[in-house]
Parts: structure tokens; sequence; C-alpha cells
């Protein structure tokens, strides 16, 4: 599991010195829509520290996991657009989950995107009895396993169910998705060895790499992480995964409506927060970068992004309800 201690427990960042624009009135909460312990929930922290901070107010991190994020998406949505209420959202439930889930409690346009935190390559990673030394092996033992392989998730509809479901689909074999309610109880059943191999974010399970509890075969980014310069992109095995590009990404929503000033306010703070070198060495340690842009440019990109896996959804004629 992630040394959570060793990346939160550090001094707040000093908050550098700016123009006070918008502040809150009130005590501020920052839903993180999954369990404790994976990259959503951390990159949620280190975002409501700094806030704390720079704002002189409480800002409380709540947990609200279940059915791939959407439980608290869906929370967050219906709360009132006052700015006290922030989601730290992922490419899960606020891009894929709008193809994937037929009755999804909230829209695109009740997810007002602020700013992207953080984002990077997932990486496909095995438990150390699968006999695989690189990826072309890996194919070799998953083409061997006739569908009975299984592979773990952070949740139905997260970047970590989608993009396996993408490689099999390109590499035309089958596997068990096991979904579980976060990146922290998904690898603890991966070094069980209860599933087999998982492609989770290379930000969420890069300790277990580095410290050689798991196999990494492969990152998903067109080219290779400089956290992890040894493994090699995904697209160099060719053939089938010649053209394979994954990254995933997180970032901090609001309710719809939200006023003008509270928008540019909360992304210019946190922008200011990722711009800084500590949060980006800090970044660099999870295994990612920063992720800083307008509120326009995150909400295009949300967009794409959407579209973009959408079209994977509808060629696994995958849909499902949701909880």
């Amino acid at each position: 599991m992630m040394r959570r201690r060793s990346l939160l427990a550090a001094p707040l960042l000093a908050a550098p010195a700016f123009a006070q624009s918008w502040r809150p009135a009130r005590p501020v909460r920052v839903i993180v829509p999954v369990a404790p312990g994976g990259t959503t929930d951390i990159i949620g922290r280190i975002v409501a520290q700094h806030l704390q901070t720079l704002w002189g107010g409480p800002v409380v991190v709540e947990n609200r996991p279940g059915a791939g994020g959407t439980i608290g998406s869906a929370e967050m949505a219906r709360a009132r657009p006052d700015g006290l209420t922030l989601l730290s959202g992922n490419i899960g439930s606020q891009a894929i989950a709008y193809s994937l889930f037929r009755n999804l409690p909230y829209t695109m346009a009740q997810q007002t995107p602020i700013i992207g935190t953080i984002r990077g390559p997932n990486v496909l990673a095995c438990h150390n009895d699968v006999p695989a030394r690189n990826l072309a092996e890996f194919v070799a033992w998953l083409r061997g396993q006739r569908g009975r392989a299984a592979f773990g998730s952070t949740g139905v509809g997260q970047s970590t169910h989608l993009t396996p479901v993408w490689m099999l689909q390109l590499l035309g074999v089958e596997a068990v998705h096991v979904p579980f309610r976060g990146s922290a109880p998904m690898q603890t059943d991966l070094l069980a060895g209860n599933v087999k191999f998982a492609i989770d974010n290379l930000t969420g399970i890069i300790e277990l790499v580095r410290s050689g509890r798991v196999r990494a075969l492969a990152v998903t980014s067109a080219g290779r992480s400089p956290q992890l310069p040894d493994i090699p992109a995904m697209r160099e095995a060719g053939g089938e995964l010649a053209n394979f590009d994954v990254n995933t990404w997180f970032g901090i929503f609001a309710p719809p409506g939200l006023p003008e000033p509270a928008l540019r306010g909360i992304n210019a703070d946190i922008r200011a927060m990722l711009e800084m070198p500590a949060t980006q060495a800090r970044f660099a340690e999870l295994g990612g970068v920063a992720f800083p842009n307008t509120p326009e440019e995150f909400a295009g990109f949300v967009r794409d992004e959407a579209r973009r896996w959408g079209e994977v959804i509808r060629r696994e004629g995958l849909q499902l309800d949701a909880v």
C-alpha cells in the first residue's frame, strides 16, 4: 500500500504572496469520491492542506466512496454553488462515467471544472508469481489463461478499468474484472495474489513498483515515464498496441452555478500551488506531473476525454446502472 504518511506528513506548503481574491465565508469540505489511500484521496488532501493554510479556515476532506466515484460526485452536484463544497475528481467519475452508466445521477453540466491537478500514465503491474518478465511474455501468459486471469481495478468505470478493457480489446483476449472501492483495497488483493494484474495509476502504485512488491511491465503513455525510465511504454510492443496511449488525470470540481469570483479565485489559489517547485517535487514522488490550466482549458479537456472513452465503451457494448 502506498506510504501515505510520508507524502502527507510534510509541513504545509507555504503560500506565495499575491493579492487576496475570493475567500470562503465558512468552512470548506473537499469530497473525495473514492476510499482513502489512492491518488484521488492524496491529491484531495494536498489541495485541502494548501487551501486551509492560505485561507486561514478549516478545509475538511470527506471520503464518499462507491459506484466508481459516482456517489461522491452526485453528492457534490447537489451542493450549493457557494464555493464551500469542492470535489477531488478523476478521469473515471468526471469523464468515463457519462457513457458508462445509463442512469447516472448527475450530468456533465452539473460538474464545474475548476482546475486540473496532476496527470500521469497508468502502469501494467502483475503479482510476482505471474511468469512474465516483459510485455510479450505477459501477453503469451494471458492468452494461455483462456479468460481465467483476474485483474483488479479501482472501480467500475475508472481508467483502471477501461484501460485494461481497451488493451484486451486490441489483443482480442478476455480476463475477469474484479472492481474495488479504490486503489488501496485493490493493491491489497494484488499483493495477496487474489487478482493477478492491474493497470493502476502510476501515481497510486509507484511505491509498490519501486519496492519490488509488484512487477511493472509497461506504462500506458506514448513515451516512457521519467519516474520509471527502465519500464517500456506499452506501444513499444508494436502490433495491436502500436497506438496505445493513456494518461490518467485528476482535478478539482464544484457544483453547477459556481459564481465567477469563486471559480477564478479557487483556480488561481490552486494554480499557484501547482507552480511551486515543492509541489512539483512531491508530484514527481507520486509518479506524475502538475496539470495546471484555466477553467476553460480544463473544461475543454474533460469534454474531449469524455468523447474518447465513450468510443471505447461503445465498442465494448458496456452499459451499467449506477447504484
